[in-house]
């Protein structure tokens, strides 16, 4: 190549000297030609090979079933390949012009070579981009951190580059520039501190599936909650339920507590777990009266006929004198409405009944007793759920009334 060079940019010295010009002329006529010529040559290589890379990769993309091309395409490839390739050419030219002119040579040449090389760490970075997108698309790694590895591929490539430039700049030995970098390792290692942690926290992440992209997470620390729509080195990304954004460290993922509702998403049902606070003055014995007049709530009609029968044979076993409410076995209206619950609970379609389904009462507090519901919707998504949630309170709330009990609520009145 250096003798098809030497024939293109040799041949006006020889003639300028044959016509009897000085030599310091016939030089800098030369070089001002020479210069002239090489950057027409450039200019042309470079048109020509945008339109045939272009043209050709778009052709494929058209052909192929596979996106990837098409993002190759989307991500420019064939422009910087074609940058690349006349910048070669000036690389391989420059010697060969500037021969007898050392100093400019040396600074031409050093300029093309850090350029060439940032133009090559740019075709990798489009490539990358699009395997990243390409990655993306397919259902098997659509929830993977690719930013992360996408992130530290870069990250080598960049270390790479700036030692190659490095070495040009400075005229450096290779093994000579890897040993100096050795021996300041530990100012490395501190400037990329977070990027070393963020790989390695993205990589436990990855291997221990704790996080996925689209997954639902709620971080207290952070204010976080809502969908994982980013991993990369250094952060998570979180489009809260507010359409807000939060940006998360990646390494606080593994250092830090936080809720991954996955698993409920993925299951058959969503817990519903909320309580009620039912004044204690207002539990009381139920007499036969008020027992009659229950029946005719139609969920606990036979759990009322069936208990009477129960209670009326114990009592009478014992002989149990019922003067007395407190003696012997008796229902509570506070009994009967839990069970009146359960029976509610297990007709209501939005419930889940081959998952827990309780209505249980809680330790007494200062501000009365504690009825709670702990079940499962058979609709994870938010907005059901809510309105199952609410539906079944509504009808609970409502009913307390029915079985003469009182709710607690906090007194207004300051005199109190």
């Amino acid at each position: 190549m250096h003798n098809n060079l030497e024939k293109i940019f040799g041949w006006l010295y020889p003639l300028l000297r044959k016509i009897s010009l000085g030599d310091l002329t016939a030089s800098y006529i030369s070089l001002v030609f020479n210069i002239l010529i090489l950057c027409f040559l450039s200019y042309i290589i470079y048109i020509v090979f945008r339109l045939l890379l272009v043209t050709l990769m778009a052709l494929v993309a058209r052909k192929t079933k596979t996106h990837f091309d098409d993002l190759l395409v989307s991500n420019q490839t064939a422009k910087y390949i074609a940058h690349l390739i006349p910048f070669l050419f000036i690389y391989k030219s420059v010697p060969v012009i500037l021969e007898n002119y050392d100093y400019w040579e040396s600074v031409f040449g050093k300029m093309v070579g850090i350029y060439i090389v940032l133009l090559s760490l740019w075709i990798f970075r489009s490539i990358l981009k699009a395997t990243s997108d390409y990655l993306k698309e397919q259902p098997r790694f659509s929830d993977k951190p690719i930013d992360s590895y996408i992130q530290v591929i870069m990250i080598v490539l960049w270390i790479f580059s700036i030692g190659v430039i490095i070495s040009k700049i400075f005229d450096i030995d290779k093994n000579t520039l890897l040993g100096v970098l050795g021996a300041i390792s530990a100012i490395i290692i501190l400037i990329f501190r977070d990027t070393i942690l963020g790989f390695v926290a993205s990589v436990q992440v990855s291997l221990n599936d704790m996080v996925r992209i689209g997954d639902w997470i709620t971080f207290d620390k952070f204010g976080a909650d809502g969908d994982v729509i980013e991993i990369n080195l250094a952060t998570v990304k979180v489009r809260n339920f507010d359409n807000t954004t939060t940006t998360i460290p990646t390494y606080s993922l593994i250092s830090d507590s936080f809720r991954n509702w996955r698993g409920m998403l993925n299951s058959d049902g969503r817990r519903i777990k909320r309580h009620i606070l039912i004044k204690g003055r207002s539990i009381r014995f139920l007499t036969e009266e008020e027992l009659f007049k229950m029946k005719k709530i139609q969920l606990i009609s036979d759990y009322i006929d069936n208990k009477q029968i129960e209670i009326n044979k114990y009592n009478k076993t014992y002989n149990v004198d019922k003067s007395l409410s407190i003696n012997g076995r008796n229902m509570t209206n506070f009994g009967l409405f839990r069970k009146y619950i359960t029976n509610y609970l297990e007709h209501y379609p939005g419930i889940n009944k081959n998952m827990i389904l309780l209505c249980r009462q809680l330790q007494p507090t200062a501000q009365g007793i504690p009825l709670e519901i702990y079940t499962f919707s058979k609709d994870q998504r938010f907005e059901e759920y809510e309105h199952i949630m609410a539906d079944i309170f509504d009808h609970i709330i409502a009913s307390v009334a029915y079985f003469d009990l009182e709710l607690y609520e906090m007194s207004t009145d300051k005199s109190l």
